[in-house]
């Protein structure tokens, strides 16, 4: 990816942190719950010079924190972050993406552990309370003015 163009996009400069689907992999299950290079390894099948190369990534890039858990041998865990907690909401929003667009079979679903029902996912703009989807947007420079409304941009 082009540095110019992480200068200014936050999704390329986003996709430069978790941009591959191991990375992405590793977030969901340590959101659920696992924290353990062998619990990670388990679930994802992955290689481990892989998984030593995700976790390193996320952790310098402030996803995930590295802490000792035993000395001897020396052991470490793996737990998210505040920028790794706030990754949840793209998880869920990515997997009703996948459910809509790529599903078929049984798939896993969301479930609000307080109310038990399944949790449907849908990104709001806080601003104007509407769905992101419904209304135009356009897209402008960092530290520019906002433009004034103008033919539709895109739809997000």
């Amino acid at each position: 990816m082009k540095d110019d163009l992480a200068a200014h996009c936050p999704i390329a400069r986003s996709l430069l942190c978790v941009g591959d689907s191991w990375s992405v992999l590793i977030l969901r299950d340590a959101h659920l719950g696992l924290t353990r290079f062998d619990q990670f390894r388990k679930s994802l099948g992955i290689a481990p010079t892989m998984l030593t190369a995700r976790l390193t990534a996320l952790t310098d890039e402030g996803l995930l924190e590295k802490r000792r858990y035993i000395e001897r041998p020396p052991r470490d865990e793996y737990v998210l972050t505040n920028a790794g907690r706030d990754f949840l909401p793209v998880l869920v929003i990515l997997g009703a993406w996948g459910s809509k667009h790529r599903g078929g079979g049984d798939l896993t679903r969301y479930i609000d552990a307080e109310t038990g029902k399944e949790v449907v996912p849908i990104a709001v703009d806080l601003e104007t309370g509407a769905k992101i989807g419904t209304r135009p947007i356009t897209m402008i420079e960092g530290g520019a003015a906002p433009a004034a409304p103008r033919a539709p941009g895109i739809v997000i």
